[in-house]
Order: C-alpha cells, then sequence, then structure tokens
C-alpha cells in the first residue's frame, strides 16, 4: 500500500507521519456503503443542499464549469452528522494537533462532459486573504463517487506543503503564480488522488493541488469539509465564522439520522457577497 493510503480511524505514528510528509493521506472506505448511499440520496435531493448551487466558470474552457454549494454552519442534517463525527472531527483534530472548528464545507459537482477544471492553488491562498494569520488549518474530500483521472480527479504536489504559502493571482481564476508553480513541479511528485466512492483524502491548507475538466461521461461530485483551529482565530470578519465549538457526534449519528434534509442554520453561503480570492465566484445559477 502507498505511504499515503491507509484503512481505519485511528490515527496511527505512520499516519500522522505521512500527513506531515506528504502534506495528505487518503482513507480507503471512510463512508461505508450504506452511509454512502444515505449521504449520496440527501445530496441528490432538489430540496437539500443542491438549492443553493452556483457556478464557477473554468477561464479556459469555454463551456466547461463546476458547480458547487457552500455553507458555513454544519447544521444537523446528514452532511452535518458527518462533518462533526469521530472519523471526520476526530481525525482531523488529531492531524492538526489542537481544538478544531468547522470552517465551512462544499458540495462540489463536476457533472459530466461540462465539469471545469479548478487551478493549481492553496486553500490558504485564499483563506490567508480572509484575516487568518497561520495555516493550521486542513481539507478534506468525500468521493461521492467516483473520482478518477478520466474525469478530473484531485492533482497534488506531493509535500509542496512544506514550500509554505506562495503568491496567487487571478488568470481566470485565482491560482499559483505561474513561476513558482513551474519550480514547484520541477521538485514535487504529482499524485492523481484517485478515489473510489466513500474514500477521503485529508489534506494540509499549504499543499498545492488543481484538478482537470471533466469530459468524460462519468459525473464527479465531491463533498469538502474544511476545518480551522481555536487558536488560530480570524483577526477581521469575512464571510466564513470566527471560532464556534464544534458538537462531536459518535459514528454511528450519520446511520440514526432521522432528519437528512434539515437545512435549518446552515447559513449558505451567497455568491454575490463572497470575495473571488476566497471562492473564485463568477455567477449563480439560476434555480
Amino acid at each position: 500500500m502507498d505511504d499515503s493510503v491507509f484503512n481505519g480511524y485511528d490515527v496511527t505514528e505512520k499516519m500522522m507521519k505521512s500527513y506531515k510528509d506528504n502534506g495528505f493521506i487518503i482513507i480507503k472506505n471512510i463512508l461505508p456503503p450504506d452511509e454512502l448511499a444515505q449521504v449520496r440520496e440527501a445530496l441528490e435531493n432538489p430540496k437539500g443542499v443542491r438549492q443553493h448551487a452556483y457556478d464557477v466558470e473554468d477561464g479556459d474552457n469555454e463551456g466547461m464549469f463546476s458547480r458547487m454549494t457552500c455553507w458555513n454552519s454544519p447544521g444537523d442534517d446528514i452532511t452535518g452528522l458527518l462533518a462533526r463525527s469521530d472519523k471526520i472531527a476526530g481525525i482531523a483534530e488529531k492531524l492538526l494537533g489542537e481544538d478544531i472548528y468547522h470552517y465551512h464545507s462544499k458540495l462540489m459537482m463536476k457533472e459530466a462532459r461540462t465539469g471545469g477544471r479548478w487551478q493549481w492553488h492553496q486553500d490558504y491562498g485564499y483563506w490567508y486573504q480572509n484575516g487568518i494569520m497561520f495555516p493550521k488549518m486542513m481539507t478534506i474530500n468525500i468521493a461521492i463517487d467516483k473520482s478518477h483521472k478520466i474525469n478530473g480527479c484531485l492533482q497534488v504536489l506531493k509535500g509542496s506543503h512544506k514550500m509554505g504559502r506562495v503568491d496567487h493571482v487571478l488568470d481566470g481564476q485565482l491560482g499559483v503564480e505561474p513561476e513558482r508553480l513551474k519550480l514547484a513541479q520541477g521538485k514535487f511528485e504529482k499524485v492523481y488522488a484517485e478515489l473510489n466512492p466513500g474514500d477521503a483524502i485529508f489534506f494540509d491548507c499549504n499543499l498545492l493541488h488543481s484538478s482537470s475538466p471533466n469530459t468524460s461521461e462519468f459525473r464527479r461530485w465531491m463533498l469538502a469539509m474544511c476545518f480551522n483551529t481555536k487558536s488560530n482565530n480570524p483577526v477581521k470578519a469575512h464571510h466564513h465564522p470566527f471560532y464556534t465549538p464544534l458538537q462531536r457526534v459518535p459514528n454511528s449519528a450519520i446511520k440514526a439520522c432521522k432528519d437528512p434534509l434539515n437545512m435549518n442554520g446552515k447559513d449558505f453561503l451567497d455568491p454575490k457577497s463572497s470575495t473571488l480570492a476566497d471562492q473564485n465566484i463568477t455567477k449563480e445559477i439560476k434555480t
């Protein structure tokens, strides 16, 4: 097994070392089939988080775009219980080494033949602009569909988080400054983070990552959950939250969820009021 791929939810010394050395770890089957089916059903329901979706244009490929929904509070629906669970929040807290809170979550939708690319970037390249002083943050992507090279899976530069934050420039989307990117690509191994449905990748906020357009016939949906640390509370108000205690739940709460479409209090992002630096938003989907 690759040194970045694991089974099981206990954070071992090997997992911690891999995360620190590589900037990411992959955990297989973090959503077993029954839980995955519950989550997928809720995400596909037009009364769920999808109703708040908007477009993010590719920038390079005319007619290509991704769809996204973003919310600040985890809430009590099935996506909120998942974000607050021991196997998501618990692992994130152990990897980051201190108390965490939910910064925001996103449903990222690359539809077949139209799903656009994401430029090479660091999440902290965006979040730095929000008054967050330290890169003590992470993102967790869970594959809802098969996420492989053919349909525009996540690509990462292994170990690139050790560079620290690098400059980003606006070129269609906000991405890493081209000359620095070229140097990084010559130094760090590019890894296609291919995931099967229910697999998850946990990655450092300074890890360089991107994804290609989805020109295949296969949809690629990804649920992303972003966490910040308590000690890293933003120093200015913006469109994502300050520290809010995370109400953790056991893993069993996911399967036991009685109200998977409870949208109360999730605080969905309004693309018209967010910053381009954080979300690369160009227009809102009309539904």
